[in-house]
């Protein structure tokens, strides 16, 4: 047990889809102490590698608050340049939305998820595409009750969680503590039906055999589907 957790239980789950009352879909997803702020924001235009065509984006932005970790960090902004990190990070979230949308369907027009860490305990990346899949969702059912779009262009469900080897054990859903003594960590993105869309895993120790690396499948698996369940009942929350 850690924490209260078996070895395959996630951290404590929850989604808040009425935090932004402005943007068009809004997710503030909590992983234990970890919590991002997700929005997804709707433009009638495109990015200018798309004009003269028919089809749409999706894109995303990433960045920590100051005291989102234990001591501050500075502003990026005031810095005037963005960490490799941020940068990584933030074509993840894009890319892995975009392996689920169907842009044609989407039509000339850009979806922009911001992703703000409030508070930062391991496993931000995961929370953020998880929250962003949400707000996503929230922003496309709304401009097909409008009529903005006539047919969905999501074509899968999507959400990510952390998996690692920590003392020799595999572990689901990785705190910091446990992330930060970690042999090997690994961010699954993936589909409910367990579709990969995207896998980032790193030994820090020494190589890994497959057969031990596929334990972090299985748990990843089963955190997908746990995270899917509880994306769908904050949908239906938001558009009730």
């Amino acid at each position: 047990m850690r924490d209260n957790r078996d070895f395959d239980a996630l951290r404590p789950v929850s989604f808040d889809t009425a935090f932004n009352r402005y943007a068009e879909g809004s997710a503030l997803i909590s992983m234990g102490f970890t919590r991002v702020l997700c929005t997804a924001s709707v433009e009638e235009k495109q990015p200018p590698f798309l004009r003269n065509s028919n089809q749409g984006w999706i894109t995303a932005e990433y960045g920590m608050l100051p005291r989102a970790t234990h001591t501050r960090g500075g502003r990026e902004a005031a810095r005037g340049k963005q960490t490799g990190r941020t940068v990584e990070i933030q074509r993840l979230i894009g890319r892995s939305l975009r392996a689920v949308v169907d842009l044609d369907i989407l039509g000339p027009r850009t979806i922009t998820l911001d992703c703000d860490v409030i508070q930062a305990d391991g496993g931000t990346r995961t929370a953020a595409i998880t929250g962003s899949w949400v707000a996503l969702r929230i922003a496309i059912n709304q401009l097909l009750k409008d009529n903005t779009l006539e047919k969905d262009p999501i074509t899968a469900q999507l959400a990510a969680v952390s998996c690692g080897f920590v003392a020799e054990k595999a572990l689901l859903d990785l705190q910091y503590s446990e992330d930060s003594q970690a042999a090997m960590d690994a961010n699954f993105v993936m589909t409910p039906d367990g579709g990969v869309i995207e896998v980032q895993a790193t030994s820090e120790d020494k190589p890994l055999p497959w057969q031990e690396f596929m334990k972090l499948k299985t748990l990843a698996d089963k955190g997908v589907q746990d995270l899917a369940s509880l994306q769908l009942e904050a949908v239906a929350q938001a558009t009730t």
